[in-house]
């Protein structure tokens, strides 16, 4: 994946979440929720296309 579809993909994603954060009406603790759930799979998706999530399975300790 090129670096460019990956800055369009974060973009979206923030977009996406400014959106749902900005007018759709929800409690707060719901919205902290839904902001952290999207930044962990956004990282566990920048790691996996990073290839570094493959690197940190094979780790033993």
């Amino acid at each position: 994946m090129s670096l460019l579809n990956l800055l369009i993909v974060l973009i979206v994603v923030g977009v996406l979440l400014w959106l749902v954060n900005t007018y759709i009406p929800m409690d707060r603790k719901i919205k902290n929720i839904l902001n952290v759930v999207v930044v962990i799979a956004v990282v566990i998706w920048l790691l996996q296309a990073f290839g570094l999530l493959d690197s940190i399975k094979n780790m033993r300790i």
